[in-house]
């Protein structure tokens, strides 16, 4: 269903994203119907920007690096009543905007996210995925969770809360969801599946990865601040 009074936009945070944002960026170019792309670079070295300007006029560079600085900032630019925030390495299906659209055809649906699944995963990282995909869903009620690669939002209600927490280096988008909640329904999106990168995985170690997510989300939970004080981009 194509609502007339809403306009998507999609913003991305990039730093080093050459191998990845043309696959991103020319999926989102083909969608129908067209969508605003917005892209925010922090200060890459290589050729992330020179591509990113083949596919839109939006593109822009910040001083200040941080994925939510860099979130913000596009947001800001941003024309659409609706924003998806999206990791420059995810892939997404060719019908992703007839999903949001007849998600938030429901007014006081605020916030959502959708399945996140490894792109060519073995059968152990798809289990553990599928694992926390139920495990979102099932909490989204009560305790709204969310990731980064692909995070849907009302502008409106995004601006009324200050967007993301510029002070987090990451669960910055758990902190979003959460906020969002107390403003309307934040929704998992069950029939909708987005792909990403595993290259943090396989370059850090599966272990580490999730060990450091359970570890900040505690001291997220407990203290408002998780113990990482950096998120370090893996290229």
């Amino acid at each position: 269903m194509i609502l007339k009074h809403m306009r998507i936009s999609a913003v991305i945070p990039t730093f080093m994203e050459e191998q990845y944002i043309a696959t991103l960026l020319s999926q989102l170019a083909k969608t129908e119907p067209s969508i605003e792309i917005v892209v925010v670079d922090s200060k890459s070295q290589d050729n992330t920007v020179e591509i990113a300007k083949r596919f839109t006029e939006k593109v822009y560079q910040i001083r200040e690096r941080g994925i939510a600085r860099a979130r913000n900032y596009g947001a800001n630019q941003a024309n659409g009543n609706l924003i998806v925030f999206l990791d420059a390495d995810v892939k997404l299906p060719t019908n992703f905007a007839e999903k949001l659209y007849e998600t938030f055809k429901d007014a006081s649906i605020v916030g959502a996210t959708c399945n996140i699944m490894p792109e060519q995963g073995t059968f152990f990282e798809k289990a553990f995925f599928k694992f926390y995909n139920i495990l979102i869903q099932i909490t989204a009620k009560f305790k709204p969770h969310a990731r980064g690669e692909f995070f849907a939002v009302r502008k409106k209600e995004f601006m009324q809360i200050g967007g993301f927490d510029e002070s987090l280096p990451c669960l910055e988008d758990h902190d979003l969801a959460r906020r969002l909640s107390k403003l309307g329904k934040f929704v998992f999106m069950d029939s909708l599946t987005v792909y990403e990168s595993m290259r943090r995985f396989r370059k850090t170690g599966f272990s580490k990865v999730v060990g450091t997510w359970i570890i900040d989300y505690i001291f997220l939970s407990l203290r408002g601040k998780p113990l990482s004080k950096f998120w370090h981009p893996v290229r």
